[in-house]
């Protein structure tokens, strides 16, 4: 957890302009998507929001601080009604991940492996959910899905063991996550890829009238701590020393280590969760098959990825831009990856973690 620093552009935001979007449209125009609207917050939320530090966000109106880390306004709602009302089950699977370092990816990599049984077969791969779904409809995220409007959502129809995602940072978890047996799978990704997969995925999801967010901009945000979920760096480095403490219930995964050597980090990846490949699967392309199923270039041709939308309103196909590692290259001066780089070593310094 860190403390609230003294950023010199610092916002107590009031109900009011919380939605300061939704009131300046005209009546006539279409209401804003779901992932913009903010205006669906309990008192309580409201009352919080009021005593946190908040800056304009990169996305929604505002960020606020809260547990030592940033979250969107309608995010909010949805990290209290998780902490207060989410039970685990010993037998769960949580993906964790920063936004933009893998995770519609693992998504699918998890739901293909922990459903192989159900769907591999020969004559039920074309009825996998993966060629008719996005990952996101697969494995829903906790705070900005299942608990972001409704404190009581109806898990039932999830077989164990469920499946769910979430961006929470480890000290926010709820204590029913760290009180049982489930398991936890930590994605990260090289912090400048991270950047720059987030810079271009919040301009996209940003209404035309909203202007776009310079590179500039929201690198310098990106460098104080302040973006989804920021700051990075403490969020990462809190999944990394928890499973170093706890290696049987967290696994730790890295996009770049994921994309070099798939299949040896898929059957790593089966081996913590218990349902290791066998050896005829391994004989018979049972891993081949996940990874080819799961694939960038696979995903991203699909019917339902290129047109298809969230309930939430975003656009399957944004989820879906290059999936590449070092594509910073291509933006940051040498100024940026400076800088980014000295960050990066100060605060993982004595970790033993290197990205």
């Amino acid at each position: 957890m860190i403390s609230s620093p003294p950023y010199p552009f610092v916002l107590h935001a009031s109900t009011s302009s919380l939605s300061f979007f939704l009131t300046m449209a005209a009546p006539s125009e279409p209401p804003l998507p779901k992932y913009l609207q903010d205006e669906n917050l309990t008192d309580e939320c409201r009352e919080l929001l009021r005593s946190l530090p908040s800056e304009k966000g990169w996305l929604s109106t505002f960020l606020h601080l809260f547990q030592g880390f940033w979250y969107g306004t309608r995010h909010m709602n949805g990290v209290l009604y998780t902490q207060l009302q989410f039970k685990a089950q010993d037998s769960d699977v949580l993906l964790v991940t920063t936004p933009k370092s893998g995770t519609t990816w693992l998504k699918a990599i998890l739901f293909a492996l922990l459903n192989r049984s159900r769907y591999l077969e020969p004559h039920k791969k074309l009825d996998h959910p993966l060629l008719q779904k996005n990952p996101h409809d697969l494995v829903p995220s906790l705070e900005l899905g299942l608990y972001v409007e409704d404190p009581n959502p109806d898990l039932s129809s999830f077989t164990s063991p469920r499946l769910f995602a979430t961006h929470l940072s480890h000290v926010s978890l709820p204590d029913s996550v760290k009180d049982s047996k489930c398991k936890l799978v930590y994605l990260c990704r090289n912090p400048k890829d991270t950047f720059v997969s987030l810079w271009h995925f919040t301009n996209k999801l940003r209404l035309k009238e909203m202007g776009t967010n310079t590179l500039e901009e929201t690198f310098d945000k990106f460098c104080r701590g302040v973006s989804s979920n920021g700051p990075y760096w403490d969020h990462v480095l809190g999944y990394y020393k928890a499973s170093l403490e706890m290696p049987h219930k967290v696994l730790f995964l890295k996009y770049e280590e994921m994309t070099e050597k798939p299949s040896e980090q898929l059957k790593r990846l089966a081996g913590f969760l218990g349902c290791p490949f066998s050896e005829d699967e391994e004989a018979n392309g049972g891993v081949d098959e996940i990874l080819r199923l799961c694939s960038f270039d696979n995903l991203s041709k699909l019917e339902v990825n290129r047109s298809g939308k969230l309930p939430t309103g975003e656009e399957n196909r944004l989820f879906f831009r290059k999936g590449e590692v070092g594509d910073w290259v291509n933006y940051l001066t040498p100024e940026m990856i400076e800088r980014l780089d000295r960050i990066t070593k100060e605060k993982f310094r004595g970790s033993g973690l290197k990205l």
